[in-house]
């Protein structure tokens, strides 16, 4: 990986930080790009640190906010730099209904709208490069209805937060179609349930299973490690468009063989952020 670049969201914790760590560790310059300063300092002297590797920064953007994911890209482009790998790793759960700064639903706004977005405006810098997304099994609880996307008629968390996952898994199916002329190859992946932070902020039983159950859940190394494949590994080039789980392509559950819905959600996307006509 020596003398590429790779970038890296949500690398201040868990998945995120093990990706750019074993990046790093295998030579590439590395880009956290954290919504925490302060989480991410201390993230960006951890990665520099273990991996011996001072090609390390950090960079701001809170994926939920467009404003941010635009100023971000902004800032990126101003460098000049190409980037071999985009990790759309960043992610949340939230137990209630909340919006983003543009109204969106924020499960949705963060775990969907805002890779898009950023990867939307990345794609000149990716010409040849990968696109590795973090996403879930969780996709199987999920589904897209285009009336309801952001839950104004009925909010259940678990379900929202599948949806979200799911809209992972067509966003990276219809990258790899609309990518292959630029030689972009775009995949996603299952990590496991991870020992994390994911459920941390939800009240009652969930927070109190995750506090159970960590004990036996998969370290983020072990999660990290597809992601890491995908992102490092000659044989994932052939890969584009595939959904992942230790290191094996496996069929998406649900909508998540639509390509008809794949190309729906991105023009409906494009509308959401901005982008269409642009």
């Amino acid at each position: 990986m020596r003398g590429k670049l790779c970038v890296v969201t949500g690398a201040n914790a868990g998945i995120g930080k093990v990706m750019a760590l074993r990046l790093a560790e295998a030579g590439a310059s590395v880009v956290l790009v954290c919504r925490d300063p302060r989480r991410g300092e201390t993230a960006l002297a951890e990665v520099r640190r273990r991996s011996g590797n001072q090609r390390v920064e950090l960079m701001r953007c809170d994926l939920s906010s467009q404003r941010s994911v635009r100023d971000f890209a902004d800032a990126f482009r101003a460098s000049g730099r190409r980037i071999d790998v985009l990790a759309n790793n960043a992610g949340i759960y939230l137990p209630r209904r909340q919006l983003s700064p543009e109204g969106h639903e924020v499960m949705l706004a963060t775990n969907h709208l805002g890779p898009f977005l950023l990867t939307s405006l990345l794609l000149d810098r990716l010409e040849g490069g990968r696109v590795v997304v973090t996403a879930s099994a969780s996709h199987a609880l999920g589904r897209i209805d285009f009336q309801d996307l952001h839950c104004e008629r009925r909010f259940r968390p678990m379900r929202q937060y599948g949806t979200s996952k799911l809209a992972n898994i067509l966003f990276t199916r219809e990258l790899a179609r609309r990518g292959r002329a630029h030689g972009i190859v775009a995949t996603c992946f299952h990590p496991g349930a991870v020992a994390s932070e994911f459920g941390q902020d939800a009240p009652g039983l969930l927070n109190l299973g995750m506090r159970i159950v960590r004990r036996v859940l998969r370290t983020p190394e072990a999660g990290a490690d597809t992601g890491v494949f995908l992102a490092t590994e000659p044989e994932a080039a052939a890969l584009s468009g595939s959904y992942l789980v230790d290191r094996r392509a496996r069929v998406p559950r649900g909508q998540g063989r639509d390509d008809a819905l794949a190309s729906e959600l991105w023009h409906v996307s494009e509308r959401m952020t901005g982008l269409a006509g642009s």
